[in-house]
């Protein structure tokens, strides 16, 4: 999230500063993924239509930042993408679009929100897609000729899943040959998804994707594997300005590196973070500790054993 509090501060700092010492992980990826809770743009004019307590606005020069960290995607589909009116959201497009950043999950109409970002990785020349969704904010939703996202409730029903199946067969067909599916979804501060909430993470890995990314409630979440797939429920905050929760600890989380062998998944590995104003640190000492022991209790009530592996933790795959 770079607005706010974030964009003030960016002004005196380098682009790659918020990164902190991630970045050689981010650098040394095939391809990285973030959830952008923010509108890049120079429209002042808050969304007004519904209340929102918040409304989080970055200024363009605030893409230097995910230039610097090399991102390559970024999902658009949550519920700070058009706090900034839909004028806010399509600046935000132009300005990615003008830095050659892919996104996925919002657009001028209900065509250009469903559209997979697709891009190529890795020296093998590996096509990645992402497909993205929230069920955050309806009155976002796009619509046959309304800017917005690509709003979708959380629901274990045919429609659902044929719209589910219809986005992954759609990544498909362009070639894609892992299809990432991004969701911001579900209620804030919040260590654990909700059975149904499962049940559908479990249903898109059946439908045909490859990686479940979730986020939304500002805290991580356990990690399941299921088919040999990893669903992340809720990898928490990254980049911030937020207020910390002294008991949820929002800023505590992770970055997660999945390895790929075709469409199996051979590694992931989560690397503990500590969170301060506008900055991301790999954690050490004691809140390190205290960070691996959250994750890994969280991990075992959902089956997954995670081991230890000098900074950070590691699933193996068999």
């Amino acid at each position: 999230m770079l607005g706010r509090g974030v964009n003030q501060i960016l002004a005196g700092m380098m682009p790659e500063e918020p990164w902190g010492d991630t970045l050689p992980l981010l650098k040394s990826a095939d391809l990285r993924m973030v959830n952008l809770e923010c509108a890049i743009t120079n429209h002042k004019q808050e969304w007004e239509r519904t209340r929102k307590a918040f409304h989080f606005r970055a200024d363009p020069a605030a893409v230097r930042v995910l230039r610097a960290g090399h991102i390559d995607i970024c999902s658009l589909a949550n519920n700070h993408t058009l706090d900034f009116e839909e004028q806010g959201l399509l600046d935000t497009m132009s300005i990615l679009d003008a830095n050659g950043i892919a996104y996925a999950g919002a657009g001028c109409n209900d065509e250009e929100a469903a559209r997979p970002a697709i891009v190529t990785a890795g020296k093998k020349g590996v096509k990645v897609a992402m497909i993205a969704f929230t069920d955050n904010e309806p009155a976002f939703a796009s619509g046959r000729v309304q800017p917005g996202t690509n709003y979708m409730p959380v629901g274990l029903d045919v429609e659902t899943f044929n719209r589910i199946e219809t986005a992954i067969q759609a990544a498909r067909k362009q070639g894609a040959e892992i299809v990432v599916f991004s969701n911001h979804c579900g209620p804030n501060m919040v260590q654990r998804p909700i059975v149904e909430f499962r049940e559908f993470a479990r249903a898109v890995i059946a439908l045909g994707a490859d990686i479940y990314y979730g986020h939304s409630a500002h805290v991580f979440q356990g990690v399941e594997i299921f088919r040999g797939k990893p669903i992340l429920y809720d990898t928490g905050n990254f980049i911030d300005d937020y207020a910390v929760d002294p008991f949820m600890r929002n800023d505590w989380s992770f970055l997660f590196r999945v390895t790929m062998d075709g469409r199996k998944l051979k590694r992931l590995e989560l690397f503990p973070v500590k969170l301060s104003l506008a900055k991301v640190e790999l954690a050490h000492g004691n809140q390190w500790t205290s960070i691996v022991q959250r994750m890994e209790l969280l991990c075992a009530e959902m089956g997954t054993k995670l081991l230890r592996d000098g900074r950070h933790l590691v699933y193996q795959s068999s």
